[in-house]
């Protein structure tokens, strides 16, 4: 959940680290730091608890100067919000110092045992242990590489970390044990970069490598050295990242999320483009290459998924069932873990993961693989741990997502959910011919329809203005919009900080329609499928007890319109399974507007992280 930027080269490091930080802003934090090593060769740290801008002013009181440095944003799990507790830690005698993501579950009996040999700790942190281990082993004469090595074995839990030592001045060392979030590293001219995600380093470099689970990395100007715990050398393998730098900055946007919103058709498209062949009427992955045997063998897939992503895959059930006839379970990620699921060989666990270092879900994914299933992912992150583990992948396409409420991810995740079932409908023999080719067509039509409902208009804030002071809402869809009602009422808890429930319209009547009054606004989902008119019922009994109905409607429907009191309009879509797409973007647009009126952080909700990397 943390961010971890480090920088060694001839720049400025806490300028370098600083810039990095802001880029992942969106992981959440409470309180940031950086360390130096100075050019008297001591190290020398500012902390400050709060926004970024905090310790901004403090570094331009007291300027940090060096070329090698690190820096943190922090999510309190040990101790409170304070500066003292704030990475990064230093051993006692500050020769060493570290910043962390994850638990050192065994902290309590390090830190007692430390105590009663005189160490004295200045922080309620479980990452100072750390600190004092290293230092300790460096006390003895060994490298920081080496005494890094040494203490691993005494940690329990998952975590990353970055270390530097004024006693071993020309080197940074990383290491992963776990999953407690992603270490990416980055190459430029004579300056090497370590950070916790891409976009901290994407306007210095795109030359990059990760690193694994029990992997050690001693980073210089020049070199990187990889290593396992047993020492052993290993060679990282180099990617190049795809991604726009340009798309990662704001630009003109007041939000991070309204630009993501925007980028939907965009996003869409590249989602498409080289995997539907219009003329051909097919589906094409080439990352996730399939035989007609063994897509002919495969008997269940579990899609495993935490928050949006699983509302996708909720979408994608309806998606999977229908169009290639294999039987979907979508579980949280988190409980998915803990329930001794039923797996057999021709099992699939797909995993929905924008980030890609989810720890629920790579959690998940290494369960499915110990009991034999195949592994697949789609993901947005090139080079995450869900994307590298995965026998097979799919690319979101999107382009970094900034905003800690998902957005484009999530329409791109349910059309890569589609292609990937019209490909395995085709080889399994539930779709061809005409249906085929219709099905893929559909997908031509996708992105100028999105375009329609992607551009901001004013009433949403129109809408806003009417409900800002609102405090409870109600969602309600049915069949494969019923995802899309959960999803509308979480993406109003994540920005507008506004208590709202998603619920099947037809599960009204079993406890939900006691609450309904003349101050629950409740959003229908009523476009014209094959449920229209149960939902166009529920709307009438919505009415009759005093609700007021802010109706999801097809352009031109004058039914469904004339009984809601507020409208929100979407163009028919190419196909029912395609529907989601289109109906959930007015929804992402009304919980920003809210947002906005509300006057709460948009792209930085309170307690809450892009990338949720510790349980």
């Amino acid at each position: 959940m943390c961010g971890i930027v480090g920088y060694i080269g001839p720049k400025n490091a806490a300028t370098v680290i600083l810039n990095g930080l802001r880029r992942l802003e969106y992981r959440g934090y409470d309180s940031a730091g950086i360390a130096v090593i100075h050019q008297n060769g001591g190290i020398d740290i500012r902390r400050a608890v709060g926004k970024l801008h905090n310790l901004e002013e403090r570094l331009r009181q007291e300027p940090l100067l060096g070329n090698i440095g690190m820096g943190h944003t922090r999510w309190a799990t040990h101790g409170g919000v304070t500066e003292y507790n704030a990475h990064p830690h230093r051993g006692m005698q500050s020769r060493v110092a570290v910043v962390h993501n994850g638990i050192i579950e065994n902290f309590s009996q390090l830190r007692t045992e430390m105590e009663a040999e005189g160490i004295v700790f200045t922080s309620e942190t479980d990452t100072e242990v750390v600190a004092h281990l290293v230092e300790g082993y460096m006390a003895q004469g060994e490298n920081l590489l080496t005494a890094v090595r040494q203490s691993l074995p005494c940690l329990q839990g998952a975590s990353a970390f970055v270390f530097l030592s004024a006693d071993d001045p020309g080197c940074l060392v990383t290491a992963r044990l776990g999953n407690a979030g992603g270490i990416v590293i980055g190459q430029g001219n004579g300056e090497t970069f370590i950070a916790s995600d891409i976009p901290a380093i994407l306007e210095y470099t795109r030359d990059v490598c990760f690193m694994d689970h029990g992997q050690i990395a001693r980073i210089t100007q020049e070199h990187v050295e990889v290593f396992d715990l047993e020492e052993r050398v290993v060679i990282p393998k180099l990617f190049a990242i795809p991604w726009d730098p340009v798309g990662a900055e704001k630009g003109p946007f007041r939000h991070f999320m309204q630009k993501e919103i925007t980028e939907q058709p965009r996003a869409i498209t590249d989602t498409i483009r080289g995997r539907a062949d219009f003329h051909l009427g097919k589906v094409r992955i080439d990352t996730l290459p399939l035989s007609v045997e063994q897509a002919q063998r495969l008997e269940k897939i579990i899609i495993v998924a935490c928050g949006t992503s699983y509302h996708s895959g909720l979408v994608g059930k309806f998606i999977f069932e229908n169009l290639a006839k294999i039987p979907v379970e979508v579980d949280y990620a988190s409980e998915f873990r803990y329930r001794n699921p039923l797996i057999g060989p021709n099992t699939v666990v797909l995993a929905l993961t924008q980030s890609g270092e989810t720890v629920d879900t790579l959690a998940a994914m290494e369960q499915g693989r110990a009991l034999g299933a195949t592994l697949w992912s789609i993901v947005n992150v090139f080079g995450s741990q869900a994307q590298r583990t995965a026998d097979g992948y799919i690319m979101m396409q999107t382009g970094p997502e900034i905003g800690v409420a998902s957005s484009k991810a999530l329409t791109a995740s349910i059309v890569d959910q589609y292609l990937l079932a019209l490909m395995l409908g085709e080889l399994r023999g539930t779709l061809g011919g005409a249906a085929l080719r219709d099905a893929v067509n559909a997908l031509a039509r996708l992105p100028d329809l999105v375009g329609r409902v992607a551009e901001e208009t004013d009433q949403y804030a129109a809408l806003a203005e009417v409900f800002h002071r609102r405090e409870h809402f109600l969602y309600l869809g049915r069949g494969i919009n019923y995802p899309i009602a959960l999803e509308g009422a979480l993406k109003l808890k994540e920005i507008s900080y506004i208590h709202a429930e998603g619920y099947p319209a037809g599960e009204m009547k079993h406890g939900p329609i006691a609450l309904i009054d003349e101050m629950m606004p409740v959003v229908t989902i009523a476009t014209q499928d094959h449920v229209y008119d149960k939902m166009l019922s529920q709307i009438e009994q919505v009415k009759s007890r005093g609700g007021t109905v802010i109706g999801l409607v097809q352009t031109g429907d004058t039914v469904a319109r004339s009984k809601a009191d507020y409208v929100l309009e979407v163009p028919v879509a190419p196909t029912p399974f395609l529907a989601p797409v289109l109906n959930v973007i007015p929804l992402q647009w009304l919980a920003y507007a809210l947002a906005v009126r509300r006057g709460a952080d948009v792209d930085q909700p309170r307690n809450l992280a892009k990338s949720v990397t510790v349980e």
